[in-house]
């Protein structure tokens, strides 16, 4: 769990691992590349960066041989960076790793929301993601620029807000979270969710009692379908139809109950009798894909809400807006960018979404090692992002039972030169989905991945797909509509 901000824990500093909002620094780095730390928290969430401990640890403070001067590495955000970020120095007596009488600079940088931060003698910018300071290439550049045309939206201050709208029980677990022992008012000031009379948009949706009152999009909606498809007027097959509408603090966790409670556990006779219990879905790529969800969803689209749909043979979980800044559908397994940083540092605290992008690589891995489909994201209609999860009932019950499973049969293409069932199955998602894979074909029609790939190609082959990848063992390959 990420600790406090403005917690000065020397302790803490040498043992903690690296993340997205925390970095450590030798006193020997020159202050070029202490530039790119600070400006890389700058341009993203903002962090805590710690000059004069080694990578490994080590305290070795300033009192050393090739140690710049701690006023130099003050002067950084000055000197260095245009516009210069707002960062808060602190000297920090310690006793270095020899037994003498040291110091280490703490810097706590704080987020410039409206702004991008470049260096000042060539334009260059860092950005952080995970724990690691990157350089951007000019696209990325631009991209970055653009999300920051305008405050974010969470930072914005909410007129229809005061401090009286905060739900005291949902503050007081996250002060317990992060270990603070201040005032409400004064927590809510320090982290900027209070600015002046009135709470900002990301302090009404994390804290206050009400959130939907004063932002009607501020709300999750859970519902558990009869099928596999969606009906509508006479055909609606809506069995469980759940929202959450609480502060977020609150509505997380409220809505991954009702999830769980929605979701079947079956029973095998193994070889040798015993029993075993299997669950339709592990649990952390489900909850953490709908801590993602509401963690980074563009909450200034309003009427709007995130959605789980529970349906017989998947689970869906959709997010409004589009994917953020420089992250895609092919690079967001190790690429991480927050559209709401403030919120995100929130869930952090809770241990509800994960550092260093193990979150999306970790959901992979699980349904891995369930024997489940790989996951699918895709942005249908380009206006939100999709999770979609298969439970593969069909294959899976006669694999756990030890029943042997035949292999589906081929997909030939009928003597009319129609479409078959699973090529209109691959049309339907590409244009649903915006794209389809081997992988997601083969998990929604039950076929091998084999078959899935024959059926794409030959789409293809007939004009009605077009292949996109680098090679056609390119993992991330997939299909679109021309």
């Amino acid at each position: 769990m990420q600790r406090p901000y403005g917690h000065n824990d020397i302790e803490a500093f040498s043992n903690d691992e690296e993340t997205h909002y925390f970095d450590r620094k030798s006193a020997r780095k020159d202050t070029a590349e202490i530039a790119k730390h600070v400006m890389a928290f700058a341009n993203a969430a903002g962090g805590k960066l710690v000059v004069g401990i080694e990578d490994d640890g080590t305290v070795s403070g300033f009192w050393r041989q090739g140690a710049h001067p701690v006023e130099d590495f003050e002067q950084v955000p000055l000197t260095m960076l245009s516009p210069t970020p707002s960062v808060a120095c602190t000297r920090i007596p310690v006793v270095n790793a020899k037994g003498e009488p040291d110091i280490v600079l703490v810097m706590d940088v704080e987020y410039l929301d409206d702004q991008v931060v470049k260096r000042r003698t060539d334009g260059k910018v860092a950005l952080r993601e995970g724990d690691k300071s990157v350089w951007l290439d000019h696209e990325q550049i631009r991209a970055l620029e653009y999300d920051k045309g305008a405050v974010r939206f969470e930072n914005a201050v909410c007129e229809d807000s005061t401090i009286d709208d905060v739900d005291r029980e949902a503050l007081g677990a996250y002060k317990r979270a992060i270990g603070a022992d201040v005032s409400d008012e004064q927590l809510l000031r320090s982290r900027h969710f209070l600015k002046g009379e009135h709470l900002t948009n990301a302090g009404v949706l994390l804290f206050a009692s009400e959130p939907s009152f004063i932002l009607p999009q501020a709300r999750v909606r859970v519902l558990k379908i009869d099928g596999t498809k969606l009906g509508t007027g006479e055909k609606m097959n809506i069995v469980k139809d759940e929202t959450f509408d609480g502060p977020l603090v609150k509505a997380l966790p409220a809505a991954k109950g009702f999830i769980a409670s929605q979701l079947r556990d079956f029973q095998f006779q193994q070889p040798g009798g015993r029993f075993a219990t299997v669950p339709e879905y592990p649990e952390f790529p489900w909850a953490e894909g709908l801590a993602n969800a509401m963690a980074h969803r563009d909450y200034s689209i309003a009427g709007e809400y995130t959605r789980v749909y529970i349906y017989d043979d998947r689970m869906e979980i959709q997010s409004p807006g589009k994917l953020p800044n420089i992250v895609t559908l092919e690079n967001m397994r190790h690429t991480r960018y927050s559209r709401n940083p403030a919120i995100a540092r929130v869930f952090t605290a809770f241990d509800w979404v994960r550092e260093l992008n193990e979150g999306v690589e970790k959901i992979y891995g699980t349904m891995s090692e369930a024997g489940l489909p790989e996951p699918v994201f895709s942005m249908p209609n380009k206006l939100s992002v999709k999770l979609t999860l298969y439970n593969d009932l069909v294959n899976r019950i006669p694999r756990l039972q030890g029943v042997v499973q035949p292999e589906a049969q081929a997909d030939h293409e009928p003597p009319s030169g129609g479409l078959t069932a699973n090529e209109e199955e691959a049309l339907r998602m590409a244009r649903e989905d915006g794209r389809v894979t081997t992988g997601s074909l083969a998990a929604s029609t039950g076929m091998t991945r084999k078959g899935a790939s024959a059926v794409l190609k030959r789409l293809a082959s007939r004009g009605l797909l077009t292949w996109h990848g680098n090679s056609r063992s390119d993992p991330r390959q997939y299909y679109q509509i021309p």
